[in-house]
């Protein structure tokens, strides 16, 4: 898939990856690009700089999201690429994380994915034709240590993006899931912590993940993975899943004596 004359729509697209995706978007040569986030000026400084469109939404909201995404339909046309790239990362521990902390996370992370999804999908549906991309982590895929809702939110994303992929491949629809390692964004802030050093793989910047998106786009190709050690690791994880426990176990332990 070319993204030449698409009309492009990303989530979260006020900074970090989603302002990348924009940008490259628009090199690329999309017809619209609409970058949606609860930041207003950064939404509007990004959708200026792409010669796009602004939208402010609540990504917590689902009525507000299905509004947005239907007056862009009606604005704009139909949404060919839709990014599902807000996230928020919140939250530590089950006992000490409040329960609204984490009926945030899962609005945000996750349910902002299906209530998209239920918007442009049916419209996708009737074309034959529709690209919808999931940014999730390697935290949906391994873990991620010391936040436990990022974790569990992420896995939701990866199985909803897995079963939008065999579920409606066959029908025109291309479901992408973005797993990225460490990426130099605001969602990590302590970049030489003993967790981002160990854990979080080789650190990429936003304009690389956006560049890895766009080859995937091209390729038609469900996942898109930032280092190719992710790959190791899933397959460790894997063949192994005793042994990759005690090595994560060994890895909590480090970041625990750093903390203290």
């Amino acid at each position: 898939m070319k993204l030449k004359n698409r009309v492009c729509v990303v989530t979260g697209g006020a900074s970090g990856i989603g302002k990348a995706m924009c940008e490259l978007f628009a090199a690329e040569g999309a017809r619209s690009i609409v970058v949606i986030d609860r930041d207003e000026a950064g939404a509007q400084a990004v959708a200026s700089s792409v010669n796009g469109h602004a939208e402010v939404c609540d990504l917590a909201d689902g009525d507000a999201i299905t509004d947005v995404l239907t007056r862009i339909e009606n604005d704009l046309g139909p949404i060919d690429v839709l990014c599902n790239n807000a996230g928020i990362a919140s939250g530590g521990d089950p006992l000490t994380t409040p329960i609204d902390e984490w009926q945030k996370q899962w609005d945000v992370n996750v349910m902002s994915h299906v209530h998209a999804v239920r918007a442009v999908l049916p419209a996708m549906l009737a074309r034959g034709e529709g690209h919808i991309l999931h940014t999730a982590s390697m935290a949906g895929i391994l873990t991620s240590h010391g936040n436990a809702p990022y974790a569990t939110s992420k896995h939701a994303v990866v199985g909803l993006a897995e079963w939008l992929s065999i579920t409606y491949h066959d029908k025109g629809i291309r479901s992408y899931l973005l797993a990225p390692l460490g990426v130099r964004t605001p969602m990590l802030p302590d970049q030489d912590s003993e967790w981002a050093k160990s854990a979080a793989g080789p650190l990429r910047e936003p304009e690389e993940v956006a560049q890895q998106v766009v080859d995937a786009f091209d390729e038609e190709r469900f996942l898109i993975l930032t280092d190719p050690i992710a790959a190791d690791w899933m397959e460790f994880k894997t063949k192994d899943p005793e042994k990759w426990l005690k090595g994560m176990r060994r890895l909590q332990a480090r970041i625990d004596a750093a903390s203290e």
